[in-house]
């Protein structure tokens, strides 16, 4: 870990391995810093690192299958709510935090740890920079992309909080330096703008290509990404109001 600049404008990168699906149930946070330097342009600094956590509970073999993180070894770490604030709210001058698909952080990065701090999502932000690509993983945006000065070894394993905060500050580096950070906010605050249909029939169609009538449809899906999808491409044909789809068709039950 190395000491930057405080001052400028900052945003840090959070990735976080889980124990199993409840509240509290962080094994490992991992964060990366990237910083605009004196001439306007963004950059992946040295402030990284990664935290060991007690989820103070056994970690499920699920979990362990992904990142190989074991009881024995989070056994003597600090609980989540004792370190969480320090990582998220470090000295110096935060913008925002970043993850990709940030909804996963923020259900454990709550406000009463970051103090309230905008998120951005890279996920989202990647749709609408780089829609042409095929996929939108961290991982896969990684080798489609094969962005600059990416240390390969640092970035490894995958699925470790602190190597996967590094892969995703290096997409969110281009990011910013293609768009603002105003407009990366904005967009992460909506649901995801997909480039195509994810499933079913008209499968890796792009919106523009279907008929009123199937994008009426996907805009009554119960899930938020596809339904905005569907909206959006209705608006633009000036075919969507909010009074014209109430309902999904099939309730959320999250």
């Amino acid at each position: 870990m190395t000491t930057i600049e405080t001052s400028r404008p900052r945003v840090r990168v959070i990735d976080l391995e889980t124990g199993g699906n409840g509240p509290n149930d962080v094994c490992e946070i991992g964060w990366q810093d990237v910083i605009q330097d004196s001439h306007g342009t963004w950059e992946v600094t040295g402030e990284r690192g990664a935290l060991l956590v007690n989820p103070g509970r056994p970690i499920s073999a699920d979990t362990m299958a992904v990142h190989h993180i074991l009881d024995a070894q989070v056994a003597d770490a600090p609980f989540w709510k004792e370190i969480a604030a320090s990582i998220l709210r470090p000295s110096g001058r935060i913008d925002a935090l970043a993850a990709h698909r940030a909804a996963f952080e923020q259900r454990y990065c709550t406000p009463r740890f970051t103090g309230g701090t905008p998120w951005i999502c890279t996920w989202k932000s990647a749709m609408r920079v780089w829609p042409d690509l095929p996929r939108f993983s961290n991982q896969m945006l990684r080798y489609q992309r094969m962005p600059s000065g990416l240390v390969h070894e640092i970035g490894l394993p995958a699925h470790r909080a602190m190597p996967d905060a590094y892969v995703t500050a290096h997409h969110l580096r281009d990011l910013l330096n293609e768009t603002s950070l105003l407009q990366l906010l904005s967009w992460s605050n909506e649901p995801g703008l997909l480039p195509r249909v994810p499933s079913g029939l008209d499968r890796g169609k792009g919106w523009d290509r279907l008929t009123d009538e199937a994008l009426q449809e996907f805009a009554r899906d119960r899930d938020a990404d596809i339904r905005f999808s569907a909206q959006t491409e209705l608006s633009r044909r000036g075919e969507y109001t909010e009074q014209s789809v109430v309902e999904p068709a099939q309730k959320s039950f999250l």
